[in-house]
């Protein structure tokens, strides 16, 4: 099977073969739970943050794979990117509808995870 994303019917409404190396949303989920991708989204669900704070907040992300995350979460919908016109330009990043429903499980495993360490 080729020709983009697959799509299963499943009663009223269509959904995504995940299974298939075809399929779009595998490609978001990827970038979702990639090594850093799940930390930008978790670190967004508080506030909007400028790349430099984003880079602060996160421990451990390299600049160029801070950039790289972004640059596919917010291709994918999740993330949105505001430049302001200042020398040098101010990069804002906050998460879209879509990143703060895909977040929203993510940040309650974080926090279940962690009170089950705590204990």
């Amino acid at each position: 099977m080729t020709g983009g994303p697959q799509l299963t019917p499943a009663g009223a409404e269509a959904r995504y073969e995940v299974f298939h190396t075809d399929c779009a949303a595998r490609d978001v989920v990827d970038h979702v739970t990639s090594r850093w991708g799940i930390w930008v989204l978790i670190s967004l669900r508080r506030t909007d943050l400028r790349f430099f704070e984003l880079r602060e907040s996160i421990q451990g992300i390299s600049e160029k794979m801070l950039a790289q995350s972004l640059r596919a979460l917010v291709q994918d919908g999740l993330v949105w990117r505001r430049v302001e016109p200042t020398t040098p330009p101010q990069v804002t990043y906050g998460l879209t509808e879509f990143g703060r429903d895909v977040g929203e499980p993510l940040t309650e495993l974080f926090d279940r995870i962690t009170r089950r360490l705590a204990d």
